[in-house]
């Protein structure tokens, strides 16, 4: 039975290879005062800094800079951001860049008027906002994450070896995003498989969860296939612009919380590959595609159905004569083929993981109960040690 729900999701979207002109439209809706943010420079290499400064000083508005924002966003690069907003009094966060500026920018965003330490409120306590929140609107410049379209908000505390996810709200979505497929193709391919690999894995995490039959699994079937095939083009042509634009939008749909509806969810993965990441600070997607085989095999006894119709509806592996079992391993041996052609990390020691890590990571992965079984530590130590 597809269980109760609701839906929203107040982002506004304007994508393809014109879209940055309706930069213009949203500007005159946020103040005088723009921070604009970004990572190591490479929006300036293909001149999008230029036509963006060119669109802000255009429409009246003073820039904050705001560079430097790491892959991996730290808590503090977070107070910096904050001290910035707070100095300047902003009145728009403009994240330009992949989903570590995007999680950066919303982190900063509930953090500017908060009264309390930000990483103890949202990060540890999980704790929602109480305060007023200044708005975000993203730039997108590499694909995976889908924060573009979400509340999430992901912060690595390199003292304490814990990289930490949360998923605010509406209010802290951003209020319009900027898609255009061309602005991804200055990509070095490790970060553009890198970024493939989490989309197809947040719809894993969504889609192994749960026995029904429903709607949301039908789409998410239909979002896999389209990452399969497109990847597949990519990486053989990077400027293919059909590949990259349907990459572009399947990541956006990957993780709105659109397939989520009716699901409980197995986010277990990602739990275990960002404790991977708390420790190596290695690239978000390569920790997922190193931990993902080891935990699906470990889980796959307990929801079998589902990793047999996997193994047919995705991978088109044919069961006849065969045992749901023998299915559902053909299913997890296809889905190993493509991330070994897509050149993905495999294992967590090429990552920079050693032995002496593993009760580390363990103890830093934040066990979940929306999958098909509840870890405990001695099996998350398993997983891991199958992962090196």
């Amino acid at each position: 039975m597809l269980g109760n729900f609701s839906y929203h999701n107040p982002t506004k979207l304007y994508f393809g290879d014109d879209s940055l002109q309706y930069l213009n439209e949203e500007l005159p809706k946020y103040g005088t005062t723009v921070q604009l943010i970004y990572g190591g420079g490479s929006i300036k290499k293909i001149g999008l800094y230029d036509e963006i400064v060119a669109i802000l000083k255009a429409n009246g508005k003073t820039i904050v800079e705001d560079a430097g924002v790491m892959p991996n966003p730290t808590v503090d690069k977070l107070n910096e951001g904050v001290r910035l907003a707070r100095e300047n009094h902003v009145d728009l966060l403009l994240a330009v860049g992949g989903g570590s500026c995007c999680d950066y920018a919303k982190a900063v965003s509930v953090s500017v008027h908060c009264n309390d330490d930000p990483w103890e409120k949202y990060y540890i306590r999980f704790e929602e906002p109480d305060c007023e929140i200044v708005p975000v609107g993203c730039v997108l410049t590499m694909t995976g994450t889908g924060s573009e379209m979400n509340g999430g908000s992901v912060i690595t505390n390199h003292a304490q070896k814990l990289k930490i996810g949360h998923v605010f709200g509406d209010e802290v979505m951003p209020k319009f995003s900027i898609l255009n497929p061309k602005y991804t193709m200055s990509l070095p391919k490790r970060q553009m498989v890198a970024g493939i690999y989490d989309i197809f894995n947040h719809i894993c995490e969504q889609y192994f969860s749960g026995e029904d039959d429903n709607t949301s699994d039908y789409i998410a079937e239909a979002l896999m296939k389209s990452v399969v095939h497109s990847s597949l083009i990519a990486v053989e042509n990077p400027d293919d612009y059909e590949a990259r634009s349907n990459i572009m939008w399947t990541a956006t749909w990957a993780l709105n919380t659109l397939i989520s509806r009716g699901k409980s969810t197995d986010w277990m993965v990602h739990m275990i590959g960002q404790s991977v990441g708390a420790y190596t600070d290695a690239t978000h997607g390569m920790t997922l595609s190193a931990v993902s085989l080891p935990y699906y095999r470990t889980i796959m006894p307990y929801g079998l159905k589902k990793f047999k119709r996997f193994a047919t509806e995705v991978w088109d592996i044919c069961s006849d004569g065969k045992t749901d079992e023998e299915v559902a391993n053909e299913g997890l041996a296809a889905m190993e083929g493509w991330m070994k052609k897509l050149g993905l990390a495999m294992n967590i020691s090429e990552l920079g993981a050693t032995e002496d890590m593993l009760e580390g990571i363990a103890e830093g992965t934040f066990i979940l109960d929306g999958g098909y079984k509840v870890l405990t530590k001695e099996e998350i130590i398993e997983i891991l040690k199958q992962s090196m």
